[in-house]
């Protein structure tokens, strides 16, 4: 089967194409109208290979008409030998026909006429069948050349005529009696084993080259087919580093207006602090590693959480837990995953030698989640959580993670906080936040502390 494969693309933010794939088969040995559209000058793979089939097949016969032209010549069977000459100029004239119109339908139906008839037409020429040395045999190329060519069901006609044409000339041969030259029954002999050779040895090589180019056209196929499945594997890899994986699904369905209301999601936003004077000192290069090595190392926080990265603004990371399905321990998650991205940014150097730090911001409330944008999506966050987790962020101190009151009300039996605070939050006036310091030690982990001064437990000098 060769499969011809239509892609329908989804455009995101990054200009990124996923295709969609949807495939139909159809059968090894394709059909062709008898007629073709002028404007039709092109050929599909296929096509093509029906074509050369086809010159093939005519190339090998008109050999054969050629031998037929000279053997009958030296028999002195000069009506005979204008039989294989007419076939040989209308062939000529048929593929210079071809060869300028790339009619196939035209050029298959006369040719595979002329394949049936002129051996019938010879062998009445000569006499009967055991006088031809059963040349008629030579119009089996008609139905194997259809099947190859046309296929199974368009070649049925074909065959059902070529019974019928050595029916009828068996017909002839009983029922007429033909005032012909009787040929010694050696050279009918001779003839009889050359036509049969001749026939068996055209049909092994027309099914052999067909067999052949099928292969190369169904592997030239796979390799393409293969090559578009990569090409959607990483087109739709680069979609989901940008939306959601359910989104994207929606997306490839097609869905034009994507929005989703949440009842409770932690949102986040991290920036770097001092970075835009940071970026001035380094070069355009540096700046940029310096971000990818951050927010890869971020992109791999939340994946090991199954936190879902929303966007990166300038220095700025955001993220939510709670958007998939079935996740329960988001805002733990959120916790762990904010300790150590401060962890690991107090870790890391700046390429001009300098040390940086974080302010993290965390809000849990209700959310509005969608799609908005026609040619490049962009996937967001709206609401009133957002906008007090981008605020935490901004009020809070380096190194600090400053979370809301919800927040902390979820989290305060097993994480660290430090007393309460309360700022002024524009739009919303005072707010009580909490400053995140770390997880709480569990009970059996002091339990466990072995106490060398208790009796007996004192280390031997």
């Amino acid at each position: 089967m060769i499969a011809k494969e239509h892609l329908t693309h989804l455009t995101t933010d990054s200009g990124v194409q996923s295709p969609r794939l949807s495939s139909s088969e159809s059968s090894t040995a394709t059909s062709f109208p008898v007629s073709s559209s002028p404007a039709s000058l092109g050929l599909t793979p296929e096509e093509k290979l029906s074509g050369d089939m086809l010159l093939f097949s005519t190339a090998l016969m008109a050999l054969a008409s050629m031998l037929w032209l000279a053997i009958y010549w030296s028999l002195g069977l000069r009506f005979s030998t204008s039989v294989p000459l007419a076939f040989l100029f209308l062939s000529a004239g048929n593929m210079f026909f071809f060869m300028r119109t790339r009619k196939l339908g035209s050029f298959c139906a006369t040719q595979l006429t002329m394949f049936l008839f002129t051996p019938f037409i010879l062998q009445w020429s000569i006499g009967n069948f055991v006088n031809a040395s059963g040349v008629s045999l030579w119009a089996l190329l008609a139905p194997v050349g259809a099947i190859v060519i046309l296929g199974t069901k368009e070649s049925m006609p074909w065959f059902i005529a070529y019974i019928f044409m050595t029916a009828m000339s068996g017909f002839f041969d009983y029922a007429l009696q033909w005032d012909t030259k009787q040929l010694d029954m050696k050279t009918v002999a001779i003839f009889f084993v050359l036509n049969f050779v001749s026939i068996s040895a055209m049909v092994y090589v027309l099914l052999w080259y067909f067999s052949r180019e099928k292969s190369k056209l169904r592997d030239a196929v796979e390799a393409q087919t293969n090559a578009v499945s990569m090409e959607k594997e990483l087109s739709e890899r680069l979609l989901l580093n940008i939306l959601p994986e359910p989104i994207a699904e929606r997306l490839k369905r097609q869905e034009t207006n994507i929005a989703d209301g949440h009842a409770d999601v932690t949102v986040m936003f991290a920036d770097i602090v001092n970075f835009t004077h940071m970026s001035e000192e380094m070069s355009p290069n540096e700046t940029v590693q310096l971000l990818n090595n951050i927010f890869s190392e971020f992109d791999l926080l939340a994946e090991k959480y199954g936190i879902e990265k929303i966007k990166t603004i300038g220095d700025a990371y955001m993220a939510a837990g709670g958007l998939r399905a079935g996740s329960s321990q988001y805002v733990d998650a959120m916790a762990n995953m904010t300790i150590e991205m401060q962890s690991f940014v107090s870790r890391y150097t700046a390429a001009n030698g300098e040390k940086l730090s974080l302010r993290i911001g965390l809000a849990t409330g209700p959310v509005v989640a969608g799609v908005i944008g026609r040619r490049k999506f962009s996937y967001d966050l709206w609401g009133d959580t957002v906008n007090i987790a981008s605020r935490m962020a901004s009020e809070a101190q380096p190194s600090n993670t400053q979370v809301d009151v919800v927040t902390f009300r979820r989290l305060h039996n097993r994480f660290r906080f430090d007393e309460v605070q309360q700022i002024q939050i524009k739009g919303k006036g005072p707010m009580q936040v909490y400053n995140l310091l770390g997880r709480q030690v569990a009970r059996h982990e002091e339990d466990n502390v072995i106490r060398l001064t208790e009796p007996g437990m004192q280390q031997q000098g």
